[in-house]
């Protein structure tokens, strides 16, 4: 199950992500979309980096039966943006960056691990048949 918030005016349908979701968690989460300037309020607030970000992910860290693992929060503005540069659908940059965002909730960490995140990632692209752009973003 998926609480979702669209506070921008991005066009997501849940039924056109759910069965990567389902591919990688049956948890339970909450989706948020924002622009830029709330996303980049959360970064500086939680990670003390004041700029906008494309994904942040907030894992809870306590694991309880039926509580949600955490969230996630996209940029609607980086999706625009980056299904302009990388010449793909909004949605398809939507499917990638919820992609990041749920591997890091369900424990995956690519600034700590030796590469399990990246290859995960590169299996979920696969699999579904999504642009290759986000693994050429962080093979660079």
């Amino acid at each position: 199950m998926i609480d979702f918030e669209n506070q921008t005016d991005l066009e997501i349908n849940l039924d056109d992500i759910k069965e990567i979701i389902k591919y990688i968690t049956d948890k339970e989460f909450e989706l948020i979309v924002v622009n830029n300037e709330m996303i980049q309020s959360l970064n500086k607030e939680y990670r003390n980096i004041d700029k906008p970000t494309d994904v942040l992910s907030f894992p809870l860290d306590v694991s309880c039966p039926g509580m949600p693992i955490g969230s996630i929060i996209i940029s609607a503005d980086y999706v625009k943006n980056g299904a302009d540069k990388f010449g793909h659908t909004e949605l398809d940059e939507f499917k990638l960056l919820l992609i990041h965002g749920l591997l890091h909730l369900i424990g995956y960490d690519h600034e700590q691990d030796n590469g399990e995140m990246r290859e995960k990632e590169k299996e979920i692209i696969e699999k579904f048949n999504l642009p290759k752009s986000l693994i050429v973003r962080v093979e660079d």
